[in-house]
């Protein structure tokens, strides 16, 4: 592999370093500025309120005895890892799914980075209509949730060739 495909890729990783970024800010800034459990208005049907996931999405294994901290951690740590690997390997014409790549490992390494410095993840962001509350979550969980769905959307976009194999051009 030369130099130059390895890392025709490997440059959208500044947006993973973004993704870190401002999530880790925005986490910061929501400990700083708001009392745990208390929602704080925004708009009709979003509301800001500080929590502490110890589970994962949707607080799935929320309630187990504390294992589920570094099963989490070693998880996204291996899932970063072949995501990377898989970065490194994309041809030169695959944007679209190196952007996908790189906001999935940005979400993961930032709640990773709560996980292990904190004990749980920082959530903020919470949407409700009347009576029903979706789960609270934060911005690392949104570039996640985009990034799996434009991967998902790449692979109902792509036609198969005559040999049924799908055609990985972006």
């Amino acid at each position: 592999m030369t130099e130059g495909r390895a890392g025709s890729k490997l440059k959208w990783l500044w947006l993973a370093v973004l993704v870190v970024a401002i999530d880790l800010g925005t986490k910061a800034m929501a400990t700083a500025m708001l009392t745990y459990g208390n929602p704080v208005p925004v708009l009709p049907s979003f509301n800001l309120t500080l929590l502490h996931n110890t589970g994962a999405a949707f607080s799935f294994l929320a309630d187990a005895a504390g294992w589920q901290r570094w099963f989490f951690v070693t998880l996204a740590v291996v899932v970063s890892v072949v995501l990377t690997g898989w970065l490194r390997k994309l041809k030169a014409h695959e944007t679209w799914t190196a952007i996908a790549i790189v906001l999935i490992l940005g979400g993961a390494i930032g709640n990773v980075y709560d996980r292990v410095v904190h004990g749980y993840v920082v959530d903020f962001l919470h949407f409700y209509w009347q009576d029903w509350h979706f789960p609270a979550f934060n911005l690392a969980d949104t570039a996640i949730t985009i990034g799996a769905a434009m991967m998902i959307i790449d692979a109902f976009r792509k036609p198969a060739d005559d040999s049924g194999n799908a055609d990985r051009s972006n």
